[in-house]
């Protein structure tokens, strides 16, 4: 029979223990982590787009109006020609135009031409819902839940760096990347007072 090496007899095996909790906490943190990782992605960009809504406009037509009517009139006669609820507030920028004011959706009319653009949001089901989340509105018990997510994430970071050993690991390859990682925001953060 070949010889096999002797298992160590006792003692902590913090390795075999460090693997084992990673993998775990790494399942539990995983769905949490792609929702935070889309709504990461959509809230960096608010800039260019809105995250929680998309916005339907709506071009309708109605009797054109004289001019001289006044502003119980004209909401009157758009309110019936448009179907419309009561505004909760109204605006005249101009003597032929108005706008309506609803919750969270607005009527801009052009009474000599007879047209109003209607905008109303929609919301975005999913990404809206995440990035209520991510931003931590619901505050409270969510407070602590993220904070402990943020916990898990760190050790995950942490413990992922012993998880292999040899060229593979920390002290191969493993040192250069870590050392990209760490250089890479320290990078921004100096671009950032340069441009002072």
């Amino acid at each position: 029979m070949p010889d096999r090496p002797l298992k160590k007899a006792g003692g902590f095996k913090w390795r075999k223990w460090n693997n084992i909790l990673h993998r775990d906490i790494g399942y539990l943190a995983a769905a949490l982590t792609i929702v935070y990782a889309i709504s990461g992605v959509a809230v960096n960009h608010i800039h260019q787009w809105n995250p929680n809504y998309t916005f339907e406009h709506e071009v309708s037509t109605f009797p054109p109006l004289p001019a001289g009517a006044s502003k119980a009139q004209i909401v009157a006669h758009l309110r019936e020609s448009l179907d419309l609820p009561e505004p909760k507030e109204t605006f005249k920028p101009a003597p032929m135009k108005i706008q309506l004011f609803y919750e969270g959706w607005n009527v801009e009319a052009d009474l000599e031409a007879g047209r109003a653009e209607m905008e109303r949001p929609r919301e975005r089901p999913i990404l809206r819902d995440s990035n209520y989340l991510h931003l931590n509105h619901p505050k409270g018990l969510w407070t602590w839940f993220a904070d402990l997510y943020a916990v898990a994430l760190a050790f995950l970071a942490i413990s992922g760096l012993f998880v292999l050993k040899g060229k593979k690991g920390l002290t191969g390859r493993g040192k250069w990347l870590f050392g990209l990682g760490l250089i890479l925001p320290l990078v921004f953060i100096a671009l950032r007072y340069l441009d002072r």
